[in-house]
């Protein structure tokens, strides 16, 4: 079953919002893991909270010797596994990574954001050589915004997505009050009252969104796969 990665070496790239929000969405189609593997444990501390979908396990990751047990236990259980790592490069970030089908790379559009995600791919292409095999990845704009983008965020985007040689979402994670709001209120963005969040619709329709394109990906990385390592 599918194992998507969150990795980014920097902290404050969206990781953990953009992880947390697929992970919701995938949930309403199929039971979904998410393995918490930041040290604060964000996604723990929101599941204790309300709202947490029935179909949604959190896993809270013990340490790097426990990660693959982890990953191999929640994949043969649920038809996705949602790992979200650590903001910084580590030996268990290089665990996960090479355990997984996709690895979505998310950062902002900045030059800090971007240099973090390059040391990101660099450990991805070194875990291919350690496998012998392809792990495919492709980069997530994250907190986006919505109206004119600035001109420094478009040279940044433009570094990879003029770039053939890196996959790129197509979806961006605009910034949005309702994404925020989930690590304060529990639940998820789909339960929240329209007359008390900002922008509620169009926030669904940016998940659904993102959820979609994973999974396109999922599939073409799936039929481009060699029958070894299909079967």
């Amino acid at each position: 079953m599918p194992v998507i990665t969150f990795a980014n070496s920097k902290g404050g790239s969206g990781k953990t919002t953009s992880a947390l929000l697929l992970a919701c969405a995938l949930s309403e189609q199929k039971p979904t893991t998410i393995i918490d593997a930041d040290p604060r444990h964000p996604v723990t501390t929101w599941s204790k909270m309300d709202g947490k979908p029935s179909a949604l396990t959190v896993i809270t990751n013990e340490s790097e010797r426990t990660i693959l047990d982890e990953i191999e236990s929640a994949a043969a259980k649920d038809p996705f596994v949602i790992i979200d790592l650590e903001g910084t490069a580590s030996r268990l970030m290089s665990y996960a990574i090479s355990q997984s089908d996709l690895v979505i790379i998310p950062l902002k559009e900045q030059q800090q954001d971007a240099m973090a995600a390059l040391d990101v791919i660099q450990e991805i292409h070194r875990d291919m050589k350690a496998t012998r095999r392809q792990i495919p990845y492709a980069v997530l704009f994250t907190q986006s915004r919505a109206a004119v983008k600035s001109r420094t965020a478009k040279h940044i985007a433009s570094q990879f997505r003029d770039n053939p040689k890196i996959d790129t979402f197509t979806v961006e994670i605009v910034e949005r009050d309702a994404y925020a709001a989930i690590f304060t209120i529990g639940g998820t963005v789909r339960d929240m009252n329209p007359s008390k969040v900002n922008g509620l619709e169009n926030a669904l329709g940016n998940i659904e969104a993102f959820r979609d394109e994973v999974i396109r990906k999922l599939r073409v990385i799936r039929e481009d796969a060699p029958a070894s390592e299909v079967a």
